[in-house]
């Protein structure tokens, strides 16, 4: 039983948050306990005078999820406020993340609930200190990968790359969600609609989501029931949850 999945991204603002939260959410419809993670969060926010981790927060608040403080520095072990690679941040905080630690909060968790949803901090090969990355610590976690792209001109590449780079680690890649984080340059919609397939057939993968463009109204006014139309892959992504 993996008893958890990785949120990872082709890149760092390819909309991990989102699709996180929205797997979170749909596990816990389910009825099974999940719970968020986000072990490594660059960009924190301060609040009531305490580092805060927003992507978790996000998570949490979609859910409606109310957990106790200890809980919540088990979920985002490493907290930093420069919004920039993880090694940057650590270096100039003087504490880098180190992976036991993480592995540990994330044991702990496990101890107490029925399965973690991960999500990383930008992408794949993005360093955690001066000798391990995002990677490493995907391996030494172990769950399927979910693997977050975009949709636009130039994701071919960058998503074959970054499967290759996780088969090649041994990794379950459950398949591949494309995030709209903007809405579509006139004049794009051929290239949009065909790179999906074509990632797909190249890379021997599995399309989970193709979900579309979000405004900040349709996000303040709900979207998770277009979320899951636009998501057919979340039953195979709750199965490798529980396998």
């Amino acid at each position: 039983m993996s008893r958890g999945i990785f949120v990872t991204g082709t890149d760092t603002g390819v909309g991990k948050t989102l699709v996180a939260a929205g797997i979170f959410r749909y596990l816990r419809n389910l009825g099974m306990d999940a719970v968020p993670v986000k072990p490594v969060q660059t960009g924190g926010t301060q609040r009531d005078g305490v580092l805060t981790a927003p992507d978790l927060d996000y998570s949490l608040a979609v859910s409606g999820l109310g957990l106790e403080a200890d809980e919540v520095k088990l979920m985002s072990p490493y907290v930093y406020e420069p919004a920039c690679s993880p090694h940057l941040a650590g270096r100039l905080a003087g504490s880098y993340p180190e992976i036991l630690k993480i592995t540990g909060s994330i044991e702990e968790l496990l101890e107490r609930h029925t399965a973690v949803v991960v999500e990383g901090a930008g992408g794949i090969l993005v360093p955690l200190n001066d000798t391990e990355t995002m990677l490493d610590l995907m391996k030494a976690l172990g769950f399927p990968v979910v693997l977050v792209s975009r949709p636009s001109l130039g994701t071919i590449n960058h998503t074959l790359l970054s499967i290759e780079v996780l088969r090649s680690a041994g990794l379950s890649l459950i398949g591949v969600v494309f995030n709209h984080l903007e809405d579509s340059v006139p004049g794009n919609e051929d290239i949009e609609n065909d790179n999906p397939g074509v990632i797909a057939r190249f890379g021997d993968v599995q399309v989970l989501g193709n979900i579309p463009y979000f405004t900040a109204r349709d996000v303040k006014n709900g979207i998770w029931d277009d979320f899951d139309r636009n998501m057919p892959g979340l039953d195979s992504i709750s199965e490798a949850v529980t396998d």
